[in-house]
């Protein structure tokens, strides 16, 4: 059996840019990328925390490299406004035998979504196999 699950987390980003006329998707700056473990065309959950958003798309390099980016393009323009905090996830299926390895990347960033940790789960948190243990 598959499960769906949290693959990586980029924790109250700054929505730095919102640009309607472009084609589409979120750009992302290139560290944030990379400590979330995006791929270009991946497919993400954005939630705006200032007023309730939330919309799908894919992610794009931003061509500013690490300059801490997150503009919405296109139609998501319209839902979420410079300015506004966001969660951006990504999600994978699991199997059960890989079940025990998995960790997911939670990223947290400043108010200039400078990265100030990476961590393997959110503060508080009991992953999948604590739960499990605990209940045996």
């Amino acid at each position: 059996m598959f499960r769906h699950f949290c693959k990586s987390k980029i924790h109250r980003a700054v929505v730095t840019g919102a640009d309607i006329n472009y084609v589409g998707s979120i750009t992302l700056c290139t560290d944030l990328m990379k400590a979330a473990d995006l791929l270009p065309y991946e497919k993400v959950q954005v939630v705006d925390v200032d007023n309730g958003a939330r919309l799908e798309t894919y992610v794009i390099p931003s061509p500013n490299g690490a300059s801490g980016d997150v503009c919405l393009n296109g139609a998501a323009a319209r839902l979420v406004a410079p300015g506004d905090k966001v969660i951006i996830m990504s999600y994978c299926m699991v199997s059960e035998d890989e079940l025990s390895n998995f960790k997911p990347k939670v990223v947290f960033v400043d108010e200039h979504n400078a990265i100030v940790k990476v961590a393997e789960e959110e503060p508080g948190f009991k992953t999948h196999l604590q739960i499990v243990s605990e209940s045996n």
